[in-house]
């Protein structure tokens, strides 16, 4: 985890030579960035494993910074004075995988820094799970639905991974906030994401993903 690569994008300089500074001692490589034209070509110059992204930039905002990401694969945890439920979902849905507000903790950050990693590192473990006729490779994250290639996002990926590792079993959407998003906020998230990967997968084949109503969502054979 030491030599994890870190952006860091927040146009407060104060803030973001704390933030560095503070991800610097824990033995991250930092780069500091000031706005979302300077985050698109530093990940276009060498793509860091994760990034701390503010969402009120000058120019490009942090959500269209994601949203042009998100075929990278590259973790996000948002930074942000943006309190409110419909912000934190929309960026979450966007595919970011935190998401804190400010005043915060330093230490706090970097601890949430650890445990996406930590996260992805176990969601990448090397594995191929297979429900009925869908195949989930987690070493080359790719995704088969009788045999057609499925594309997804990398928190559909995650989420159907951690419901494909439990088959047959009910996940209640504290589970799947906790293990997918290391958040224990609202659940709207989750259903949106089961409705994203109900869509693409229902239409190859029986629906594989179920819902048991006022508790969660499982994954099992037709």
């Amino acid at each position: 985890m030491t030599e994890k690569a870190i952006l860091v994008v927040e146009d407060e300089p104060h803030l973001r030579d704390i933030v560095e500074l503070a991800l610097r001692f824990h033995g991250f490589r930092v780069t500091g960035v000031a706005s979302g034209e300077e985050a698109l070509a530093a990940v276009e110059r060498s793509q860091p494993d994760l990034i701390v992204l503010d969402v009120m930039l000058p120019g490009i905002d942090g959500f269209e910074v994601c949203r042009r990401l998100a075929e990278r694969h590259i973790p996000v945890i948002f930074l942000t004075a943006r309190d409110t439920t419909a912000d934190t979902v929309h960026g979450l849905t966007l595919g970011g995988d935190d998401y804190v507000t400010k005043p915060f903790s330093v230490e706090a950050l970097v601890a949430r820094v650890r445990a996406v990693l930590r996260r992805i590192e176990r969601a990448s473990g090397g594995g191929v799970l297979r429900v009925a006729d869908l195949e989930l490779d987690e070493a080359r994250w790719e995704v088969r639905r009788g045999g057609k290639p499925v594309e997804l996002s990398p928190t559909e990926f995650r989420l159907l991974a951690f419901l494909m590792a439990h088959p047959g079993r009910v996940l209640t959407k504290r589970q799947l906030l906790e293990h997918v998003w290391g958040y224990g906020g609202q659940s709207q998230v989750v259903e949106t994401y089961i409705s994203y990967l109900r869509r693409k997968l229902d239409p190859l084949g029986e629906p594989l993903i179920h819902t048991q109503r006022g508790v969660g969502y499982a994954i099992r054979h037709p």
